[in-house]
């Protein structure tokens, strides 16, 4: 019980210490949404549902997929307990507060991985759901690459309810046939780009950071490219040196690529960003395909015209996996409604319901391309035969990492000081060890 408290006291400290932003996708970085309740979750015929989702898009895709619950269990009543701000990270100070008090939600949304999901387990707030992936069938429905990071000593701990990529570069098709451009596919093309789109007075990259995780998945981004997935792994795995050559390169490009963005970006939420894209204020922004929940529902644009992608520099045949997923709390008094939510959540009518609002896709394997656009399409043919990795500040590794490199993220933009950045993250992997 000891072990149990302290680990869970730790996980608190982690999220309550910063609001730099323990990074989350699909949430709107302004005020905004029902904040959490606080109530105890203790009623037989209700049932709360922790979040960050605010944004338009995901808000709308989980007003629809409760509706599908309460639908097929007209007996339980949906509590939508979305906390807003911060990109996530307001949100999951709140849930650390509710869990250390013994008050869990009904149900809330973790990504999937070694970082926050892998520390409820560890501190003994998740109950295994080994009996209703049997039930449901879902070993044979998922692949077994996703349940690997939902699965710690044999027992699996989530159901995963959309996938996401994160290595997704997004740009104005208009600017770009305007200059004769095509979508840097290496670091060097990106700069050429970058030059021409400056000497015409566009804004070649756009860049948000008020939440601090953006330029950390910016500088994941280039990682992956720099160094490769395979070297990749080792470091979030903790079989390599955030010392290398390779952690360096990748951090001096990135602090170059600095030199062409807007001025304003500390004081931007990842929308706007994207919103410069759109209003060709901007040519290229690199962001998880969240954003394109935001160019279709709230912008309304259309993938190919309104805007266009890519795999970001480096990283064509790599997918950079983000999946939201949701649990059983360990200290539930009533956890039949949970149990029933989680069936419509990993079912294929409850994700194809969900999914193209929220402008992500169905990480089942039986999922129905038809059900999604153009972009969605081109990711799920992505997913399906790339190399997956995973994130860092998506749910790749423990908090207390995140957390420390998103810290001397904040410093990195600021000074560009390569050397004094990488000492930092190789300080942060020692101080929290990886996997």
């Amino acid at each position: 019980m000891q072990i149990k408290r302290k680990a869970t006291l730790s996980l608190l400290a982690v999220m309550a210490a910063s609001t730099l932003g323990l990074a989350g996708c699909g949430s709107q970085s302004a005020s905004g949404g029902s904040g959490s309740t606080g109530t105890v979750n203790n009623s037989p015929t209700q049932l709360q549902i922790f979040s960050w989702w605010t944004g338009v898009a995901s808000s709308k895709a989980l007003a629809a997929l409760n509706a599908q619950f309460t639908k097929e269990y007209p007996q339980f009543k949906v509590i939508n307990d979305a906390v807003a701000g911060g990109a996530g990270s307001n949100a999951k100070a709140v849930l650390a507060s509710r869990m250390e008090a013994g008050n869990p939600p009904g149900t809330f949304q973790v990504h999937a991985g070694h970082g926050q999901l892998y520390s409820w387990v560890q501190a003994g707030d998740m109950t295994p759901l080994n009996s209703l992936y049997q039930q449901q069938g879902w070993y044979h429905d998922y692949p077994k690459s996703l349940l690997n990071l939902l699965t710690f000593n044999g027992k699996i701990y989530a159901v995963p309810v959309d996938m996401q990529r994160a290595n997704v570069l997004w740009y104005n098709p208009t600017i770009f046939k305007k200059y004769n451009l095509t979508p840097p596919s290496t670091f060097a093309q990106f700069f050429q780009d970058a030059n021409v789109l400056k000497a015409h007075g566009v804004t070649p990259l756009a860049l948000a950071n008020h939440g601090n995780w953006e330029a950390t998945l910016l500088w994941s981004d280039v990682l992956l490219g720099t160094v490769g997935p395979k070297e990749y792994d080792a470091l979030l795995n903790g079989k390599a040196s955030w010392n290398s050559p390779g952690v360096v390169q990748a951090t001096q490009t990135f602090t170059k690529m600095l030199n062409y963005t807007n001025t304003d970006y500390t004081a931007l939420h990842w929308q706007q960003a994207d919103q410069m894209v759109a209003d060709g204020q901007a040519a290229m922004n690199i962001m998880g395909d969240w954003a394109q929940g935001y160019f279709t529902t709230d912008l309304h644009l259309t993938p190919g015209t309104g805007f266009g992608w890519a795999p970001t520099p480096q990283t064509k045949g790599t997918f950079a996996v983000v999946s939201d997923v949701f649990g059983l709390p360990s200290h539930l008094k009533h956890k039949t409604a949970t149990l029933d939510y989680l069936k419509v959540l990993g079912s294929a009518k409850g994700q194809a319901i969900f999914n193209p609002l929220k402008g992500t896709f169905s990480p089942r394997l039986d999922a129905n391309p038809n059900d999604y656009d153009a972009y969605s399409r081109s990711a799920m043919q992505s997913y399906k035969k790339d190399t997956l990795v995973l994130v860092i500040g998506q749910g790749a590794v423990n908090p207390g990492f995140t957390n420390a490199v998103n810290n001397a993220m904040d410093i990195l933009v600021s000074n560009h000081n390569v050397n004094q950045f990488v000492q930092a993250v190789a300080s942060a992997a020692q101080a929290n060890p990886l996997p």
